[in-house]
């Protein structure tokens, strides 16, 4: 049975957005080791013991947008690709959602990445392991929602029969790996960088 996060609701009055918002920016650029709960509290205004309403602890908001990161991950490859017909057509599409991103994404998929062990054990506290939980099923979606993608390439006789589980887990790899050195502010654009990974991947799947 899936692990199912209850989204508090955002009213008005709510700093969880705000806060999520700023530990992205500062886990993403300064690191999680290096950033100070009291740090993110100064950021969104308001005082430190204030963001114990919202998480328990510095490690269960990164868990939270490491969630939060896999979900959106999904949604986007659900989305690029569910009309696509023609599996290599489909496979494009799927490479370039990954890299459809703004700079906040940017940072959340870098978070992610850098902390991925963080998902392979079990947390003592209830809501740092229900994220967890979460998280690690969202991964297994995740890799399911690529190997099916070449699996009916396969069948469809549009990229040559082999593990797709290996090459999903292959391909995949490949496109988040940018996430570990990829920077806005660095002298390749992003679009660039998306296109060299799409080749690859194509080059890898389809011959």
């Amino acid at each position: 049975m899936a692990t199912k996060i209850v989204e508090p609701e955002a009213g008005p009055r709510s700093k969880r957005a705000a806060i999520l918002a700023a530990a992205v920016d500062h886990f993403g650029e300064a690191g999680f080791e290096a950033t100070k709960w009291s740090t993110v509290a100064e950021r969104v205004g308001i005082g430190q013991t204030a963001l114990y309403h919202y998480f328990e602890s510095k490690t269960h908001c990164l868990l939270t947008i490491m969630r939060l990161e896999l979900q959106r991950s999904h949604d986007k490859f659900t989305e690029a690709t569910e009309d696509v017909a023609e599996p290599v057509e489909a496979l494009r599409a799927a490479v370039r959602a990954a890299y459809d991103v703004s700079d906040q994404e940017v940072l959340q998929m870098r978070i992610l990445q850098n902390h991925m062990d963080l998902l392979s054990g079990p947390r003592k506290s209830k809501r740092e392991e229900a994220e967890r939980v979460a998280a690690r099923q969202l991964v297994q979606v995740v890799e399911r929602d690529w190997t099916n993608l070449l699996v009916r390439g396969m069948s469809q006789g549009a990229f040559p029969l082999r593990d797709a589980q290996l090459l999903g887990a292959s391909v995949l790899g490949l496109i988040v790996s940018v996430w570990r050195w990829y920077r806005p502010s660095g002298p390749t654009p992003l679009s660039e960088v998306g296109e060299l990974i799409e080749g690859a991947c194509v080059r890898m799947v389809a011959t």
